[in-house]
């Protein structure tokens, strides 16, 4: 399995994450509160580097694929997402550690980026099972899954600690292949 693909559409290309390219995102990493809902600093310098290091290092062990987003309309790097908990036996994988800064919310971006993850998941990795793991208060991100069809199958509580000592309460959301495929099936493409 190519643990470096680069996946396009019309609209973004997610390229492999890299000690080379990583700095293209430290303006929008250096926004405060960006990642305020997940473990991990990325807005001071060596937070960032740590944090890509850590990705880095789980891509070695092939437990997670991070990528950088590049908005093709825009022009412009625009975060960050992986693959991770790569389940190869049971074929399940996470969709998470998805950033985008603030001047791409609402653009469209995000659903694209999904989209395309969930397509090459499901059919040139033949994995069985999707699933998002979304702080309890992130009420966007739950929204923005749910409308991809993905399930709350549960709340872990008070589960993960964030950087400022808070423990949030994890949302659980799957999707199956077949859920998705029948998507896109309804949607005639």
């Amino acid at each position: 399995m190519n643990m470096q693909p680069t996946l396009e559409n019309d609209r973004v290309r997610l390229s492999p994450l890299s000690m080379e390219n990583y700095l293209e995102l430290a303006k929008i990493a250096s926004q405060p509160g960006l990642v305020r809902y997940s473990p991990g600093r990325v807005e001071d310098p060596q937070g960032f580097r740590d944090y890509v290091v850590r990705a880095l290092e789980a891509r070695e062990s092939k437990k997670a694929i991070p990528f950088i987003i590049y908005d093709k309309e825009i022009k412009a790097f625009a975060g960050s997402t992986r693959y991770m908990h790569i389940d190869w036996i049971n074929k399940v994988l996470h969709i998470g550690a998805t950033w985008i800064g603030r001047e791409f919310h609402g653009t469209g971006l995000n659903t694209s980026m999904k989209d395309l993850m969930l397509t090459y998941a499901y059919s040139d990795m033949e994995f069985e099972k999707v699933e998002f793991r979304i702080d309890e208060r992130n009420t966007a991100s739950r929204k923005a899954v749910e409308k991809l069809g993905a399930r709350l199958e549960g709340i872990l509580r008070k589960n993960v600690y964030l950087d400022e000592g808070y423990k949030r309460n994890t949302c659980c959301y799957g999707l199956l292949r077949e859920e998705w495929q029948s998507k896109y099936k309804r949607a005639g493409m």
